[in-house]
């Protein structure tokens, strides 16, 4: 196990698999790692900790998300992790230069998800997610279900920037992973740990909602269903809706892979998850 905290000093770690996290690790993260480290063979698992603050929006939890790198640093090295790169703020954004940001994607303006809801959020995301890939230069880039738009939006990003001539990520692959989710279904996330154990049974709604709406013949009584069922469990609703499972544009049938898509609020914690929907696997 490796961990560095300069980007000179991945030189010999790159074109292998990377797993982007913002420390915090619980579950969901490991299961990620351990899927690079059959997809690797032979070359390296490089996982990345840096707590991005240009993706947290005015109001969010920067300065109290949690901070544990010795703690994350033995559960990565544990799941098969080689390399843990940790840079600071300084490495990640040199003050004496302008990092290149790509133009966001459609998927990250147009649906009026997380987009509207966050709207600085996908700019934050994109600048620092080209901004690893140009450090680490992998071959592979593992990202999980959870934030389904995120993983459409990154996906989009380097479909675009590898479109370029020369490409600028060469031939990166984007792999997504199923959300990972407790035994009650769940999914595990950071923020999770903020809920005390009323709000844990409370966040129970969100896959409820998501398994009761796939029962329904159409989008638009799916997503009453999860409405309904959001509400009356105690959520203040930013969204619970069916989707263009790629472009998450609006759909009325489901003639197409479909997603529902839910951001929901308890006094204290966002909570976001998804769930394919209309018979799509």
């Amino acid at each position: 196990m490796t961990v560095v905290g300069q980007s000179h000093e991945l030189d010999r770690h790159s074109r292998g698999v990377f797993v982007p996290t913002m420390g915090a690790l619980h579950e969901g993260h490991l299961t990620l790692i351990r899927r690079a480290k059959l997809l690797a063979g032979h070359v390296p698992v490089v996982v990345s900790i840096f707590v991005n603050p240009t993706q947290f929006g005015h109001g969010e939890d920067f300065s109290k998300y949690p901070r544990r790198l010795e703690k994350d640093v033995e559960l990565a090295m544990a799941a098969g992790a080689d390399v843990i790169f940790a840079p600071d703020v300084a490495t990640m954004y040199p003050p004496d230069r302008t990092i290149e940001t790509p133009p966001l994607p459609e998927v990250a303006i147009a649906p009026k998800l997380e987009d509207s809801f966050r709207p600085t959020h996908f700019a934050g995301v994109c600048q620092v997610v080209a901004r690893l890939f140009d450090l680490v230069k992998p071959r592979w880039a593992i990202f999980g279900e959870k934030d389904w738009q995120q993983l459409q939006v990154i996906t989009a990003m380097v479909e675009q920037q590898n479109q370029r001539e020369p490409s600028r990520w060469e031939d990166l692959k984007v792999v997504p992973h199923p959300t990972v989710r407790d035994r009650d279904g769940l999914a595990m996330s950071s923020r999770n740990a903020y809920l005390n154990a009323t709000q844990r049974k409370q966040a129970l709604a969100l896959w409820r909602a998501m398994s009761e709406a796939k029962q329904e013949k159409s989008p638009a009584q799916a997503e009453l269903v999860m409405n309904t069922i959001l509400e009356e469990s105690g959520f203040v609703i930013d969204y619970a809706v069916v989707r263009d499972a790629a472009t998450l544009m609006l759909i009325e049938r489901y003639d197409r892979p479909a997603r529902a898509l839910i951001a929901a609020r308890l006094p204290n914690v966002r909570l976001i998850d998804n769930a394919p929907m209309g018979g799509t696997p």
